[in-house]
């Protein structure tokens, strides 16, 4: 598999725009405005990075994207490598690239000296499950997650 895990770039940044269409559909959301789309770019290469994207390049095409950021562990006094998605098109899945991703964000971690990575996943997605369970990952279940819209 001739499949690259690499830093995203700037000049990336139409074809992160495509995929991030792609997971809206995929995940039956409205997909990011304009002005919502220009944010994140400036987030993720502006002068005031907050966000890191990581790419999967496969014959000169995107294939998929991890944005993740960090957090901070209070208990553990240590930073948490967080992936905010993980996206993956159709037909490039099932043939590695997940794990690819995954072991990649987990040396990052542990090249930050971080002491968790942690996700969120949604409950109908059963294959992205399964496949962070093999992986090792265990849900959360004594935690709820809550969101407040500003």
């Amino acid at each position: 598999m001739n499949t690259k895990i690499r830093k995203a770039k700037k000049s990336d940044s139409k074809e992160i725009t495509r995929l991030i269409k792609e997971l809206a559909e995929f995940e039956k959301l409205t997909p990011p405005d304009v002005q919502s789309q220009k944010r994140l770019l400036r987030n993720a290469f502006g002068k005031n990075c907050i966000l890191n994207i990581l790419v999967a390049e496969k014959n000169n095409l995107l294939v998929g994207y991890a944005f993740y950021f960090f957090t901070y562990s209070t208990f553990l006094a240590k930073r948490t490598l967080f992936l905010e998605d993980i996206y993956i098109m159709k037909k490039y899945r099932n043939k590695g690239i997940g794990k690819l991703f995954f072991d990649k964000l987990i040396q990052t971690a542990k090249e930050k000296k971080c002491g968790r990575m942690e996700w969120i996943v949604l409950d109908w997605n059963k294959n992205a499950i399964n496949f962070y369970e093999k992986l090792g990952a265990r849900q959360m279940k004594e935690w709820k997650f809550f969101r407040k819209e500003l």
